[in-house]
């Protein structure tokens, strides 16, 4: 699995680690451990939506939690659970941007096993690097 829980989060939160070869997967790793935090069952969504998603920054961690801002969004404004299926990222003249395709679905009550209702992505430890050849970002999310 490229994504482990932090046991040592504060209470009101939930923290992981994300890695991956590129930081596309690390990315991607992120957003499943995401949605795992708001669905107990994520084997259970279906590619129903799609949408296409665009942030930008200077720095790779902050480009990270405005992609996961969106998909919390999703989820809150629309009642979309989405998985990203592909995340193309990179730095250009010192911005960091990232394009993602989600896919997912309305929230169904007799299919899906809410767990987690994630408010919001912090900055407490948010950090994107690489080590040793591998993409690690670490993320606590407020629920």
């Amino acid at each position: 699995m490229p994504y482990r829980f932090l046991d040592d989060a504060p209470l009101a939160d939930v923290g992981f680690v994300a890695s991956g070869d590129t930081i596309e997967n690390c990315f991607r790793a992120a957003a499943d451990a995401t949605l795992a935090v708001m669905l107990a069952n994520p084997q259970a969504l279906q590619d129903r939506q799609h949408r296409t998603l665009h942030v930008e920054n200077h720095a790779p961690d902050l480009a990270l939690l405005k992609l996961l801002e969106e998909l919390i969004y999703l989820k809150d404004a629309e009642r979309l659970l989405m998985r990203l299926t592909h995340v193309q990222a990179g730095e250009h003249n010192g911005r960091w941007s990232v394009d993602a395709t989600a896919e997912g679905e309305t929230i169904d009550a007799s299919r899906h096993r809410l767990s987690g209702d994630v408010k919001a992505v912090t900055l407490h430890r948010l950090n994107v690097q690489r080590i040793n050849g591998e993409w690690q970002a670490t993320v606590v999310l407020d629920i």
